[in-house]
């Protein structure tokens, strides 16, 4: 993207001059870029911004403007490219010797990034993330909205890290993040796939779509020679190691890519309520690990984080800092109780991880396996049954009850994961998150586990536009003491 008025832009913005890409925000003399998500609304966003005194406007080539406005006038194929180009120039991004990690993928994204983290971190780099749960860098720790900020924002936190010292970022990279290329203007040194399963299908409304966004973060954007790695026992991890022969793959199950492509080999020895036993082996060397995660989807994580270091640097002997990891935040987390009760929380909120994280808790020797869901409002609608026919097929008590209603009803949402329910051993329904919870504590019995799944580490419930104060964790624990004393 070229021409002498975009550049003459773009030197000014490299000078200083602030950008906006929302109306809202602009003060008068400074850039607004209007972006392709505008939609209908473009000519009144564009007219609010002109109304706050905006210096200059950057618009798609054929946007209407009105004929008399005073701003400078900045034509482009694609706002959301020229936003990225105007980012890194504001911010020097890639001036900043920071080497960049991408993962991407359905289930796993969080999970990974901070298996990368405390890798990284235990090897002696200064480690920066940016995900689902948290914006966090030596020092810092900023509550996330996006689990890929916008490219703005995106650009402003590589900048802050980079000033604070950080040398590598880790960071979870959403499919719509790349559709929209919010990671524009930035150079990824490596990227994984963990998985690609039913999730966003009311954006994508297919799964080549789907697919072909996450496929954006290792075809298109820059550094086509970044460090690539895919889980092969996925099927679209499959079919990415196969347009990639020069990419990893990783597998627990023994595949064996077309495209000839390198593979690190795990082998799970070892699965218990307690944890699991790893054994790889790459290009001829073989090392074992001893985790205390839970779980064959836990094992997969280990591989991918092991798959992107192996392509960064580090060999088989750097990896046993992984062994000392205690996990995530609302990923398969226990809840610590005076009782000894096997109580989990996740973030589970697809039909896939929804099976994989039941299948998890069944594999471990529980005698029987409650399950807490629910659905997500004014969400892929299609996946509500399938989440609740996961929980059927896994689960010897089905506890159906709200996550997220948003500006959705709660009764109407169960009622559209109710028919997946059809098979289901045993069903309790209550729209009420903590009575549900605390309905499921009461029917526990000794040697079974709850799993309490849709909302992981979040600190909230969405109502009607309301974020209010609710965890499972402390509901967990409240639901214990009230039951059990």
């Amino acid at each position: 993207m070229s021409g002498p008025r975009f550049n003459e832009l773009l030197s000014m913005v490299g000078r200083g001059l602030m950008v906006r890409t929302d109306s809202r925000e602009v003060q008068p003399g400074e850039v607004f870029v209007l972006m392709p998500t505008a939609g209908d609304k473009s000519g009144d966003f564009l007219g609010d911004a002109l109304s706050h005194g905006a210096g200059w406007v950057v618009v798609g080539e054929g946007q209407p403007v009105p004929g008399d406005m005073s701003a400078g006038l900045v034509r482009v194929p694609d706002t959301a490219d020229a936003l990225g180009m105007l980012a890194e120039a504001h911010f020097r991004t890639r001036e900043q010797a920071m080497q960049v990690i991408g993962v991407t993928g359905t289930n796993g994204k969080t999970t990974v990034a901070y298996l990368l983290e405390g890798l990284l971190t235990a090897c002696g780099r200064n480690v920066g993330v940016l995900g689902t749960v948290a914006y966090r860098w030596p020092g810092t720790v900023i509550e996330s909205n996006l689990t890929t900020p916008g490219c703005w924002r995106l650009h402003e936190l590589f900048s802050r890290m980079s000033e604070a010292g950080v040398d590598t970022v880790v960071m979870e990279t959403s499919s719509h993040a790349l559709h929209q290329k919010r990671v524009a203007g930035l150079e990824f040194d490596a990227a994984v796939l963990t998985n690609l399963t039913q999730d966003h299908m009311d954006y994508h409304h297919d799964f080549e779509s789907y697919y072909q966004a996450k496929n954006l973060l290792f075809g298109t954007y820059p550094r086509l020679d970044k460090h690539k790695a895919a889980n092969a026992d996925d099927p679209y991890g499959l079919r990415l190691l196969s347009e990639y022969p020069d990419a990893l793959g990783f597998t627990l199950k023994g595949a064996r890519p077309a495209g000839g492509n390198q593979m690190l080999r795990g082998d799970l020895v070892e699965c218990t309520p307690r944890g699991l036993t790893l054994r790889m082996e790459w290009e001829g060397k073989c090392w074992s690990l001893k985790s205390g995660l839970v779980g064959a989807h836990n094992a997969s994580n280990l591989l991918a984080a092991q798959a992107v270091a192996l392509g960064i640097g580090l060999g088989p002997a750097d990896m046993q800092p992984l062994a000392s990891f205690t996990g995530v935040p609302g990923r398969l987390q226990r809840v610590a109780n005076e009782r000894d009760l096997d109580i989990f929380v996740d973030y589970a909120h697809t039909p896939d991880a929804l099976i994989n994280v039941q299948r998890a808790l069944r594999d471990a020797g529980f005698k029987r396996l409650i399950t807490v869901f629910g659905c997500g409002g004014n969400r892929d609608k299609t996946k509500r049954p399938l989440m609740a026919r996961a929980v059927a097929e896994q689960a010897d008590v089905a506890v159906l009850t709200s996550d997220n209603p948003r500006f959705e009803d709660p009764l109407a949402i169960i009622a559209d994961a109710r028919p997946g329910l059809a098979e289901a051993k045993q069903v309790v329904e209550n729209p009420d998150r903590y009575a549900a919870i605390r309905e499921a504590v009461s029917i526990m019995r000794p040697g079974d586990a709850l799993l309490v799944a849709g909302k992981g580490h979040e600190p909230y419930q969405l109502i009607n536009g309301v974020k209010h104060p609710f965890s499972d964790v402390e509901a967990v624990s409240r639901a214990i003491h009230e039951v059990l004393g």
